[in-house]
């Protein structure tokens, strides 16, 4: 019987330098290798995982610690993957609200409009905090990645900025782009007037883009659009700058010339 009381008294005394211990784990701020920290919590990461990254950088006193209260608050299994900055002063539960909440860094992209592929991904490349995975690829290969049926990707991404966990990838962004384009032309394309000499919402989306290249006016825009239709519809040639432009790529100084005019490209009307 003793003995049977001195395991309970030794029992008793564990549990609470267990308590005291994990008591003090939750209410120190942890301590961090520099201040801000950076993080990255890769998708199908596990919790256990995390917590022994963080462990081994200096900002978990134990493993245990993110792992047990997660699962004591029942969020073991929510944690979002991205990246994460965290600061000093924070707490565990401070830090599992985080990872739980997917409280992620994030970095922007802004695709203006009039933007061309090239500039689209010369801005990605730029980005340090995007992963370059296609970028260095034929755009017919970019295209296949993106799902994308058209021959060309000029036009296909729609100009907004955008907003991106860090180290997500080109083609995370591009996709989130193209959606948005799809979607937009799809309803602009089923409140299209009627008899218009367009096929297709790819035909009508070249028409807009050369629309917008040949004015900086939204005045002007539907008299030109209107200009336009009229041509398409008689069978004329478009005869407009931006289509000789744009086949010159990287020659164009500024100045068109009779010869840039005369010169044929896929893209000259």
């Amino acid at each position: 019987m003793r003995i049977v009381k001195i395991v309970l008294i030794l029992f008793a005394a564990a549990l609470t330098g267990v308590a005291g211990v994990a008591w003090t784990w939750y209410r120190t701020p942890l301590t961090l290798p520099s201040a801000p920290y950076d993080f990255e919590v890769r998708s199908g990461a596990t919790l256990s995982a995390v917590a022994r990254a963080l462990h081994q950088a200096g900002v978990l006193p134990h493993p245990l610690a993110l792992v047990a209260l997660a699962r004591w608050r029942g969020v073991d299994r929510t944690m979002k993957a991205g990246s994460y900055e965290i600061d000093a002063g924070i707490t565990l539960p401070q830090l599992l609200a985080k990872l739980t909440q997917g409280d992620v860094t994030q970095t922007a992209l802004t695709i203006v409009e009039g933007a061309t592929f090239a500039d689209v991904k010369r801005a990605l490349r730029e980005m340090a905090d995007i992963g370059n995975t296609v970028l260095d690829e034929p755009d017919a290969t970019i295209l296949a990645r993106l799902g994308i049926a058209e021959k060309s990707p000029e036009g296909q991404f729609f100009p907004d900025t955008y907003f991106f966990p860090k180290a997500s990838t080109d083609v995370a962004v591009l996709k989130r782009a193209k959606r948005a384009m799809a979607e937009r032309l799809a309803a602009a394309w089923e409140t299209r007037a009627p008899e218009l000499p367009l096929a297709t919402p790819y035909e009508a989306l070249i028409l807009a883009s050369i629309v917008e290249k040949e004015t900086g006016r939204p005045a002007d825009r539907p008299l030109i659009a209107a200009v336009f239709l009229n041509r398409l519809k008689r069978g004329m040639r478009l005869q407009t700058d931006p289509t000789v432009i744009y086949g010159m790529g990287d020659r164009f100084d500024g100045n068109l010339r009779k010869r840039d005019l005369e010169t044929d490209t896929p893209w000259n009307t």
